[in-house]
């Protein structure tokens, strides 16, 4: 469904869809590519929705972005997202220009969990949240330690909150 009808500016036209389970994409199409460094790491989208509109929202946003699923794990470690002894499903999708991160939750979560959208990879996580907090940024959560990688979730100054994390998708 479109949320915002398509429209143009200086170097881009752009639109807001929504698909199932009550999530937004911006999309756009840049008329004049920038120019700047190629980013050595893709980010992620992250996305909470519930159990009941996550079947819908998988068919819905892959076929949009023509991605694909990496994994579907429906008894992943609730220690991920501040629920240790519970389990919820984790997928992670990969596409030609982002990789998504779907958490399919009953909404019942600790903060800081649903308030982060995006992820990064980075190479050292201890290191780069040494130069977020010198940087006047607040560790909401974590590290975590997990089979495949370590996470946190980060606040910085202006309220931006993302999970930062070293490893791989999985």
């Amino acid at each position: 469904m479109t949320v915002v009808a398509p429209y143009s500016n200086s170097v881009s036209r752009n639109t807001v869809v929504q698909f199932p389970g009550g999530v937004n994409l911006g999309a756009w199409r840049q008329f004049t590519m920038p120019v700047n460094p190629k980013l050595s790491t893709i980010p992620e989208n992250r996305v909470y929705i519930p159990a009941e509109a996550a079947d819908a929202f998988l068919r819905s946003y892959l076929g949009y972005t023509s991605g694909r699923v990496i994994s579907d794990n429906r008894h992943a470690d609730g220690a991920q997202i501040g629920t240790p002894g519970r389990t919820f499903r984790r997928i992670s999708m990969t596409s030609p220009f982002i990789n998504t991160v779907v958490i399919v939750s009953d909404g019942h979560l600790p903060y800081p969990f649903g308030w982060d959208q995006e992820g990064y990879t980075v190479t050292d996580l201890n290191q780069t949240l040494a130069k977020a907090r010198t940087a006047g940024a607040t560790v909401l959560w974590g590290p975590y330690a997990g089979r495949d990688r370590s996470s946190a979730i980060v606040k910085f100054p202006g309220g931006h909150i993302v999970e930062i994390h070293d490893g791989r998708l999985t």
